[in-house]
């Protein structure tokens, strides 16, 4: 008989440096689940896991379900037993992952690699806090009310527009190049992996008090009366979203309650416009248009006479293709053509018609 190896202690979601953008998304979706999850892009070994798994345990009793990659729908949504049902019998229902999950953190590896039956189900049931099976006209609904984090190599395929609108907020880790800051990395995670217990009593004050601080915050946002949206709140959100081109309404209502959660997070009295700027970066990242990047575009060259005189450069409307060209390609060269005479088909000789095979 096998004796089951204990499960690893998180390390400490206090401790986690460096990643200020992630530890806040992920703060503001536990605050509000209803905001539709956390996707993550990123390079490996930026703590995406660590952080994850730190989240479930500020929430009490909160379980932390790791989706596999090869799972069917079945196993994600649950399974519904037809025929104990046409026997008479009441409906009988296996809970899949969403159930185990409810009241926690749903963790997705490399979510853009999932099929999209997968990736809409996930979403649905993360934005409305309820899946919903249904099968031959028979049909069972659970609540499902968990933190959906996701996260994504951007060496992989991404996902589809549709799907990515969907997502709450956004988060984009990059590689710490500052050496002070890698150090300070380093050696807290060794010191963790040392005396895993010693390092956890070591940041168990500011573990608790940031985990009273998210319990303070949901229950405010519970309360739909509490933190109303003013008018100043309202034009920055609309602003945002206009300069960033985005697609429909999605944006400005995941704005306008990122915004609420942050507020209610740091026991502020009123949402205000500094709220919504700072979570503006996570709710745009995924969903702003390319043009509406902020750079100007590249200035086209003079054009030069070659160019304007239907050369081999135009595109035959005197506008010059030059910018068509790789960096550093040399304009092309004018080469003289001369007009030769079609040559005569040329006759065999008799020598040759002789040695050539007669006909039978």
């Amino acid at each position: 008989m096998t004796t089951a190896a204990p499960m690893p202690v998180p390390f400490p979601f206090a401790a986690i440096t460096g990643q200020p953008q992630l530890r806040q998304a992920l703060l503001l979706a536990a605050v509000d689940p209803g905001l539709g999850g956390v996707l993550i892009e990123g390079p490996r070994g930026t703590a995406k896991t660590t952080a994850a798994r730190a989240l479930a345990e500020l929430l009490p009793g909160a379980p932390f379900v790791t989706l596999p990659l090869g799972a069917s729908l079945e196993s994600l949504v649950g399974t519904l037993d037809l025929g104990h049902a046409l026997a008479g019998h009441e409906l009988k229902f296996a809970p899949g992952l969403l159930a185990r999950a409810h009241g926690g953190v749903l963790y997705v590896d490399e979510i853009n690699l999932l099929p999209d039956a997968l990736i809409d189900s996930l979403l649905d049931a993360a934005a409305s806090g309820v899946n919903v099976v249904e099968r031959d006209g028979i049909s069972h609904r659970h609540a499902a009310r968990f933190v959906l984090v996701g996260t994504m190599n951007p060496e992989e395929d991404t996902l589809r527009p549709q799907l990515l609108d969907r997502f709450g907020l956004c988060v984009q880790l990059r590689n710490i190049e500052d050496t002070a800051e890698r150090q300070a990395i380093v050696r807290a995670r060794l010191a963790f992996d040392a005396d895993p217990q010693g390092f956890r009593s070591r940041h168990a004050g500011a573990e608790t008090e940031l985990a009273a601080a998210l319990a303070r915050a949901r229950a405010v946002v519970a309360d739909v009366s509490a933190l109303p949206y003013g008018d100043e709140v309202h034009e920055a959100v609309g602003t945002l979203c206009i300069a960033s081109q985005v697609d429909g309404l999605r944006a400005d209502l995941v704005m306008l309650r990122s915004a609420r959660a942050l507020a209610a997070l740091d026991g502020a009295a009123a949402i205000t416009a500094d709220h919504v700027q700072r979570v503006a970066d996570a709710v745009l990242l995924h969903r702003r248009k390319p043009e509406a990047e902020g750079t100007p575009p590249a200035a086209a060259p003079a054009p030069t006479a070659q160019h304007t005189k239907g050369g081999a450069d135009t595109n035959g409307a005197g506008r010059s293709n030059a910018g068509d060209q790789d960096w550093g390609a040399l304009p092309p060269e004018p080469v003289g053509i001369e007009r030769v005479k079609p040559l005569r088909p040329l006759i065999p000789s008799q020598t040759t018609q002789q040695a050539l095979p007669k006909k039978a």
